[in-house]
């Protein structure tokens, strides 16, 4: 049963019955609508009883968005899924960015034009696309647990246009940069000569390369077991957690050279590891790569070494990341199967693997079709006129 009452100019309360409750008394639900004829608000009202009828109803919530944001989708939902460092970061961007703009805003007030407007207001700022499209992620993931767990009836984000982030693409070292970088790295101290050459030989990670342990090293079979990465440090606790993604956790097949320097600089770990007696830090734990007392890298420090690093030598400038593009190229350019660097750098698909590299593989293949033009015909008819005369 439902019915239609006046409550002032153009303002009507929509009752539909929705039953009995536990007790035996009867389960009323209301809706306020305003600025409607009263045909209008008949058709409001049949709509109304159609969805408290079918149980799609969802009753608006008083709760704002920073309150939903920081009770809610937080505990429930942003600390269970997310990793230490997007955790970090997803809180930034709603704590700088979205409180400030819609956090005072009852979640169900939220429509799609706050939501434009907002990005509007983004664009005549300083902020990268890639910036803004992180925060155009970390609202459509309050809104969607929103919607999930009928908080609100629909994501006010579906009408929005996601920003656009530049495309950059990847820098690397050819092979004659990668053989100056070798040579530079033969003087600097062995613990960052492993570390360098690691993430340029096999494609790791920085945080792959930050957790890696004793017991991932492989000797024998002369490889490295990925199954863990460092990201971030909080409060002095390197935070662990599994690789980025399924495909990452993996074996990787090291030169045997390269292994061989990882095998003496396992004798200098442990004279060290005995040396320090009880300022060692680092418990049961044997990360290959520690800051003296046995505790894994802050995990910023390798890149801030890298950069001091490249500087110091003059040698081309790039990120630590890029060490991983340049042993993806190198691998590719000579001629290894493009299914083999996905499965060495961790990628779990395909397709990111052949996205990223296309440059490299188009130029390959520009390569191949040049050594087909010996076989142009006007090439040949010239040779036979010579040959002929």
């Amino acid at each position: 049963m439902a019915s239609l009452q006046k409550r002032g100019n153009d303002t009507w309360l929509l009752v539909v019955e929705a039953g009995f409750g536990s007790k035996g008394k009867r389960v009323k639900k209301t809706k306020t609508v305003k600025g409607m004829k009263r045909r209008e608000a008949e058709k409001e009202l049949a709509k109304f009883q159609t969805e408290v009828e079918a149980g799609e109803y969802i009753a608006p919530t008083k709760a704002t968005f920073v309150q939903f944001a920081q009770n809610e989708w937080i505990p429930k939902y942003a600390k269970k899924v997310l990793s230490p460092l997007s955790m970090k970061t997803y809180v930034y961007h709603l704590e700088h960015t979205l409180f400030p703009a819609i956090g005072h805003r009852q979640l169900h007030e939220i429509k799609t034009m706050h939501i434009v407007s907002l990005f509007d207001d983004l664009d005549k700022t300083v902020l990268s696309g890639s910036t803004k499209l992180y925060i155009f992620k970390v609202m459509k993931s309050v809104f969607n647990q929103a919607v999930k767990w009928r908080i609100i009836p629909k994501n006010p984000m579906d009408g929005a246009d996601r920003p656009k982030a530049e495309k950059s693409k990847p820098r690397f070292y050819d092979e004659i940069e990668a053989q100056q970088v070798i040579a530079a790295l033969l003087q600097e101290p062995t613990k960052w000569k492993l570390f360098f050459l690691g993430a340029m030989l096999g494609g790791f990670r920085r945080g792959e390369l930050v957790a890696l342990e004793w017991t991932d090293v492989n000797i024998a079979e002369e490889s490295l077991l990925i199954r863990k990465s460092i990201s971030l440090t909080i409060n002095g606790q390197a935070q662990e957690k599994s690789p980025k993604t399924e495909g990452s956790t993996r074996s990787v097949d090291m030169p045997k050279w390269f292994m061989e320097e990882l095998r003496r600089f396992r004798h200098t770990w442990l004279e060290q590891k005995m040396q320090c007696g009880n300022k060692w830090l680092g418990g049961e734990r044997q990360y290959v790569f520690h800051n003296g007392d046995g505790r894994p890298f802050y995990h910023n420090t390798p890149s801030m070494t890298w950069r001091r690093f490249i500087a110091r030598h003059g040698l081309p400038e790039a990120r630590l990341h890029d060490l991983r593009h340049t042993a993806a190229t190198l691998l590719i350019e000579s001629d290894t199967d493009l299914k083999a660097v996905q499965e060495r750098l961790g990628h779990a698909k395909y397709s990111t693997t052949a996205n990223l590299y296309a440059h490299v593989t188009k130029k390959l293949s520009k390569q191949t079709a040049a050594k087909l033009d010996k076989f142009d015909p006007a090439i040949n008819f010239r040779q036979q006129s010579v040959n002929k005369s």
